[in-house]
């Protein structure tokens, strides 16, 4: 969806509640990007993999966390972590064997908070 500058600036101006939530939201995105950033150069591939797993099983996040994460390749994560499929392999079988998280191929990925030991390992 596209809106164009001039109604979102009357939008922003005239709905003081959807101005409040837009800039909640902007600001939320923006240390994101921030945060993904420091992960990028700080981290090791396994630590950003880790993060990435409980970031989209919602771990930290208000509410119940969801511990099933739907059926994504190992490509997808590679990606969004930069690294190769064969390294994104290589860590889930790791992370598997130390029961941080299951997958069967049916049901997608079951990620387990105790995956956080590798997020907050030093």
């Amino acid at each position: 969806m596209r809106i164009d500058k001039k109604s979102m600036v009357e939008v922003l101006h005239r709905e003081h509640a959807f101005s409040d939530m837009f800039v909640a939201y902007l600001l939320t995105r923006n240390i994101r990007y921030e945060e993904d950033l420091v992960d990028q150069l700080f981290n090791s591939s396994e630590k950003r993999l880790a993060r990435i797993l409980l970031l989209l099983a919602h771990f930290g996040k208000e509410g119940k966390p969801e511990t099933v994460i739907p059926k994504m390749s190992q490509e997808t994560l590679a990606e969004m972590i930069g690294t190769t499929r064969s390294r994104v392999s290589f860590f889930m079988n790791r992370f598997r064997k130390l029961g941080f998280v299951e997958y069967d191929g049916g049901s997608g990925l079951q990620v387990h908070s105790s995956l956080l030991n590798i997020v907050l390992h030093d």
